[in-house]
């Protein structure tokens, strides 16, 4: 299970923020920030209530309540697909660690045509991903984190588009 010091460090870095910039926002130290994200030490319910405000996230999704993260994703300005690439990270229950990375031009070319988006083996944890829809989220400027789950099995899994 995911902890909070690496929910926080997530959401920061999803919003292209470091820890100083974080500190700087909550009038603390960055040594502060580090300790949460390594788990050290845990900030107040103050603290906690302004990280769900500045991060735009349920205080229930900021604890790990909640194991979807979509507000991970930001739109932005559109970028040109051409230059865009999908991250899927898979972290298996049995130790398994996949890794890809693929040009966003292939998958449109892929949805486009219909193709099976088989390419992980069959992993079940993704099965059930809407790849039409991905697409459509990044035709409209979606960028950063759009998928982070645990499946039932235990498997993790995070997409991702830059």
């Amino acid at each position: 299970m995911e902890s909070f010091g690496s929910r926080l460090a997530q959401l920061r870095k999803s919003r292209n923020m470091t820890q100083e910039d974080l500190a700087e926002r909550l009038n603390i130290s960055a040594q502060a920030v580090s300790k949460w994200e390594n788990d050290l030490t845990s900030p107040d319910l103050e603290t906690l209530l302004k990280l769900a405000e500045i991060f735009g996230v349920s205080t229930d999704e900021l604890l790990g309540r909640i194991k979807t993260e979509a507000h991970l994703a930001e739109i932005h300005e559109k970028k040109d697909i051409n230059q865009m690439l999908l991250h899927i990270d898979v972290d298996s229950a049995d130790g398994d660690r996949v890794r890809i990375n693929l040009p966003m031009a292939i998958i449109k070319v892929l949805v486009e045509s219909g193709a099976a988006m088989n390419f992980l083996g069959g992993k079940a944890s993704l099965e059930n991903i809407d790849w039409k829809q991905i697409m459509n989220l990044v035709e409209q400027g979606v960028v950063g984190e759009l998928i982070s789950v645990q499946s039932a099995d235990g498997d993790i899994v995070s997409i991702r588009v830059e």
